[in-house]
């Protein structure tokens, strides 16, 4: 893929971002700081950011940029996570992705498996069953029981941004999803996918700033789209979106546990806080569960993780 490529496909993934025409505050401020922090990569993402927003873009004319079949596939893909990462899409995100779809002249053949899969993991129910994938904490789990739970999803997450499927970036969300449930119900709370949505805005997490990050970066490394000659070849490289992904996971959890412990008392600034210095805490422990979460990566299959989630 080249400069005008990796442009393009990043443009695209801004245009599906902001097709809902209902970014918050949050999410428009999480997705500028991503722009503006890849400008000094091979490619201008604020630029990409600024022509969003201001020029507003034709997708025939973005489109147009990417040459090959494989290219084009790995773009429509990514523009569907990015639709899907916040829920199922809306009248209007199903419009921006016919408009791809034809842009890019893809057949639904072609197109219908990449809107099912994606779909699943967007539809997931917050109770659904990851026990397949992970170990299940006991009815009353002890504080011990929940730290593992909570570091099994973090270094899982870790391990799904060492993949090149793009799937896997999505594959985050519902996972964390999950998580949170699975934490609020020890607690004797009952969550929908809208609560924890509300809780991880509120710490300052925004769901599809994190699936757009997560592209972007690999898009800057190079990975998507590659089939590697063994995951280990890449932790160095791609390291960085693996820390992201662990570090943000488990400050999630802890931040969760400590709010419905304590009855849900905390405000949202001190949520914030609380969320800021347990990120900081967790990224000084990636280097020690580093081998752990690339032994991960060689093991999961993000194809096997439709199934599992939609139950």
């Amino acid at each position: 893929m080249n400069k005008q490529e990796q442009e393009a496909v990043f443009t695209l993934c801004l245009m599906a971002a902001f097709a809902d025409g209902d970014k918050d505050d949050l999410e428009r401020a999480e997705l500028r700081r991503i722009a503006a922090g890849l400008s000094a990569a091979d490619f201008n993402a604020a630029a990409a950011y600024q022509r969003v927003l201001v020029s507003r873009p034709a997708v025939a004319e973005v489109a147009g940029a990417l040459a090959t079949r494989e290219v084009r596939q790995l773009a429509y893909e990514m523009a569907v996570c990015v639709c899907d990462a916040d829920g199922v899409q809306n009248a209007a995100e199903q419009r921006f992705l016919a408009d791809l779809r034809t842009a890019l002249q893809l057949a639904p053949a072609v197109t219908d498996p990449i809107t099912r899969d994606a779909d699943a993991l967007a539809a997931a129910p917050a109770a659904g069953a990851a026990q397949a994938l992970l170990p299940v904490e006991p009815a009353a789990a002890s504080p011990a029981d929940t730290d593992q739970m909570i570091l099994n999803y973090a270094i899982l997450n870790g391990a799904l941004e060492l993949l090149p499927d793009s799937l896997a970036t999505l594959a985050i969300i519902p996972l964390q999803v999950k998580m949170v449930y699975r934490i609020g119900r020890q607690h004797g709370f009952e969550l929908d996918r809208g609560h924890i949505k509300e809780f991880a805005a509120t710490v300052g997490l925004g769901l599809t700033s994190q699936v757009v990050e997560g592209y972007a970066r690999k898009l800057v490394s190079g990975l998507l789209g590659k089939l590697l000659g063994g995951v280990g070849r890449a932790v160095g490289k791609h390291a960085t979106s693996s820390l992201v992904s662990f570090a943000t996971t488990y400050a999630l959890g802890h931040a969760a546990r400590q709010y419905y412990a304590g009855g849900r008392r905390l405000s949202a600034v001190e949520l914030r806080q609380l969320f800021g210095s347990l990120n900081a805490q967790a990224q000084t422990l990636y280097s020690r569960y580093a081998p752990e979460i690339e032994r991960r990566a060689g093991s999961v299959n993000v194809r096997e993780l439709v199934p599992l989630l939609r139950q």
